[in-house]
């Protein structure tokens, strides 16, 4: 299946040239346009179970299926947030670990599923109980807020990343919560309380913009009703 990005950055869609034959799931509303000879349904893929467990991560329960069945032709999809795209090839030995509304679209032979996190990290890490879970062979499709930057580890190299800049990691990194800074009053001051710290070998995504810090900023301009 051929794809491209389009617009990268802030205001990024996905193009996909479907063969006959192929398939394409994505999250649900995200198609923009499609050709004639698409067809387009809404499934749970994997059952109801599987639909409330990724609605508990945040995810929609419904995903969006597009098949060429009756011919090849052209898929436009994008993402509910204002950021970028980014395509990742899984060759089936690793789980890729996604945070809430990360999920894009996936090509036949991903699944997506979810994880519950430990009681520390389902606290603190901003991400809740449930992350996306990715698995398998073919090409996931990640959206973020803001730009996708890669970090990559050796073996043994460590780095701390504020959670809300997390958009995807390896599920064979060790990863932990923390405080920012040594004590609980000094990491409230410098304005990011808790992080992950990440061990690699590997390569963890982060996108340029926080849902979380952008939201507080939205708040201070609307206006208040006065008691």
């Amino acid at each position: 299946m051929q794809y491209e990005v389009l617009n990268k950055g802030a205001f990024a869609m996905l193009r996909l040239k479907l063969e006959q034959g192929e398939r394409v799931k994505a999250e649900s509303g995200a198609m923009v346009s499609m050709s004639t000879s698409l067809e387009l349904k809404g499934t749970t893929d994997g059952g109801i179970m599987r639909g409330l467990g990724r609605m508990l991560s945040g995810e929609s329960f419904f995903f969006q299926e597009v098949n060429a069945m009756r011919g090849g032709g052209e898929l436009t999809l994008a993402p509910k947030t204002l950021g970028d795209i980014e395509a990742v090839q899984l060759d089936g030995s690793y789980t890729l670990l996604v945070q809430k509304d990360g999920f894009l679209a996936g090509t036949d032979g991903i699944e997506v599923s979810t994880k519950m996190q430990n009681l520390s990290r389902g606290l603190f890490s901003g991400e809740g109980f449930f992350v996306v879970e990715v698995r398998g062979r073919g090409t996931v499709f990640l959206s973020s807020f803001g730009a996708i930057h890669e970090v990559k580890l050796g073996p043994g190299e460590e780095i701390v990343i504020d959670n809300g800049h997390l958009v995807a990691w390896p599920s064979t990194m060790a990863y932990s919560i923390e405080k920012s800074s040594k004590g609980w009053v000094s990491s409230w001051k410098s304005g990011e309380m808790l992080v992950c710290r990440f061990r690699g070998e590997g390569t963890i995504l982060i996108q340029s913009r926080n849902p979380g810090a952008f939201g507080n900023w939205i708040q201070r301009f609307i206006p208040t009703s006065s008691s």
